[in-house]
């Protein structure tokens, strides 16, 4: 028996053979041509066929798992098209005549490290996909195809996975992805947190041939790949596997079932979502609501601003699918780790404190009014409210009330139909959680983004691995400005939820609950998790709304 560790990104057991994923051979070798216009022409089919499969891939992405999840092929495809790639490509076959695979390979190892080079974990995480892109068009240029998918439920054991190929496997057979290297915050991971199935990274195994085919376990509560357990650990593991399938039919009888605690106060259970093609997930796991409509997803992975009418629609349908239940959309927060090129927004030594959220929406008033506008007529067609993220000042409040009664006064001018809707804010600022006294009384709800509220508090970037062990959401410091918050909002009469990651810690939800918070919103895979978590609670707790 075998033992590996990893980090785990997703709990549960699987057990089943290892399927060894190894990207196709695509050794390039480099040749001398003679016709060099024939060979740049060659190398633009190659790129058209590469934006083809890119545009299926990205459609199946959204079929399978939502478009939160497809919006890195929107990325690849923009990064297809870059004038600086293709350039690059074009000039080394032209100066060099050489063939085309090995131009594109060269640019794209050139471009890799120059990803890798910058001070910017965003940036940083580019150079795998333009290693990604460049490998599909040397395989079509050289007419390789990927067919090395398991046949049979698998774990699925590989050095990394590029998004393309997570994508490409089919999903019911996939029983766990374990990997060499990765991030919790890689596709992979995303990937499997949506399916629900165990996945494990960092995983210090060496990849060899004779590995494909043995039996394994992968086990997402600890991070630990098993290769050829014993009988009683397998025994063990087995009845541990057979609890989570228990587990997960109890929480099926759950749905349609209140949210409320054991002594009888009702909690506000919603989703968190990226996309309208989310809003499957949200109703499979029995949301009562949306939490968090993280709308700069409509801004990713594109050339231009969305229009008036693109958001409106969105909105519009989402409003309209909920049937009246809450829809809470967060206005742009993009900046830090989340890019768009059309913004221009330059590089920064310290992005995640930078330039980002509500300071980009301000600065850029017509981007802010564009998506107000949307927002408040999709009010008209269901329960929504909105939410401004990044708050650090009372100032910042009170121009963003500015902006939004001009933006309602013009809705009226034009006799466009628009909803008066709910506005509040994100508290996930040192700053705003100790004067959350004085915001109250501005707004009309808080919600609490523990992410960067945790980040900011504990001053470790989310986005560094290394400081993995320093990014503590449990810290004291934290759990008190949450409180605070909390408390701050009920003097003023308004409700406080939680819209991030640890909303969906269930060690924590009888803490938050005896806070007195009145919302969690989780990822929709964690509702019934968090459901029941909280019909096993006491709250204990008077003064709440």
């Amino acid at each position: 028996m075998e033992i590996y560790c990893g980090k785990s990104v997703y709990n549960g057991i699987a057990i089943g053979k290892i399927h060894l994923l190894s990207e196709p051979s695509s050794a390039v070798s480099r040749l001398r041509i003679n016709d060099v216009p024939a060979e740049i022409v060659r190398f633009q089919e190659a790129k058209t066929e590469a934006s083809h499969q890119l545009s299926d891939l990205y459609e199946k992405t959204v079929r399978e798992v939502g478009q939160a999840n497809a919006a890195i092929f929107e990325i690849h495809a923009m990064m297809l098209e870059d004038a600086d790639y293709i350039t690059s490509i074009e000039n080394i076959i032209r100066t060099q005549s050489v063939n085309a695979e090995y131009a594109v390979s060269v640019t794209g190892d050139n471009f890799s490290k120059m990803f890798l080079t910058m001070d910017d974990e965003y940036m940083q995480a580019r150079s795998a996909d333009v290693r990604d892109i460049s490998d599909r068009i040397i395989r079509i240029l050289l007419g390789v195809s990927v067919s090395d998918n398991p046949d049979e439920p698998s774990i699925i054991l590989a050095d990394d996975l590029a998004p393309s190929r997570t994508v490409q496997l089919d999903k019911k057979l996939a029983l766990s992805f374990v990997t060499v290297h990765g991030s919790s915050n890689s596709h992979t991971a995303i990937l499997a947190r949506t399916l629900n199935i165990p996945s494990i990274i960092g995983c210090k195994i060496e990849i060899t041939p004779e590995l494909n085919g043995r039996i394994a376990i992968a086990d997402g509560h600890s991070g630990r790949l098993i290769i050829d357990p014993d009988d009683e650990t397998l025994g063990q593991m087995n009845r541990r596997r057979l609890e989570d399938e228990n587990n997960r039919r109890m929480l099926g009888e759950l749905k349609g079932k209140p949210t409320v605690t054991s002594d009888g106060r009702l909690i506000r259970l919603y989703a968190n979502i990226g996309s309208d093609g989310d809003l499957a997930s949200v109703f499979r796991n029995d949301a009562e609501g949306i939490g968090l409509f993280r709308s700069e997803f409509i801004y990713l992975g594109r050339n231009s601003y969305p229009s008036e009418e693109e958001q409106f629609s969105i909105y519009k349908k989402v409003a309209e699918t909920m049937a009246g239940k809450p829809v809470i959309i967060r206005t742009l927060d993009i900046g830090a780790d989340k890019k768009a090129d059309y913004f221009q927004l330059g590089h920064e030594e310290n992005p995640a404190m930078g330039f980002r959220a509500i300071r980009i929406c301000l600065s850029h008033p017509e981007v802010f009014r564009t998506q107000l506008r949307a927002i408040f007529r999709a009010g008209a067609y269901g329960s929504i409210s909105v939410m401004y993220p990044m708050i650090t000042s009372l100032g910042e409040i009170r121009r963003i009330k500015e902006i939004t009664d001009e933006v309602k006064a013009e809705l009226r001018a034009e006799n466009i139909e628009y909803a008066d809707i709910p506005q509040g804010i994100m508290i996930e600022t040192p700053a705003a959680a100790i004067i959350s006294d004085i915001l109250a009384d501005e707004v009309d709800f808080f919600s609490i983004g523990t992410n960067d509220l945790t980040q900011y508090t504990l001053a470790a970037d989310r986005q560094n691995d290394k400081i993995d062990g320093f990014y503590e959401p449990h810290h004291p410091a934290v759990l008190r400005l949450i409180e605070r918050t909390v408390k701050n909002a009920h003097k003023s009469g308004i409700w406080c939820g939680i819209c991030g990651e640890l909303g969906a810690d269930t060690k924590m939800t009888e803490t938050f609950i005896r806070m007195g918070i009145d919302e969690l919103s989780v990822a929709p895979s964690a509702v019934l998790p968090v459901r029941l978590a909280v019909r096993k609670a006491c709250a204990g707790y008077e003064g709440a709304k």
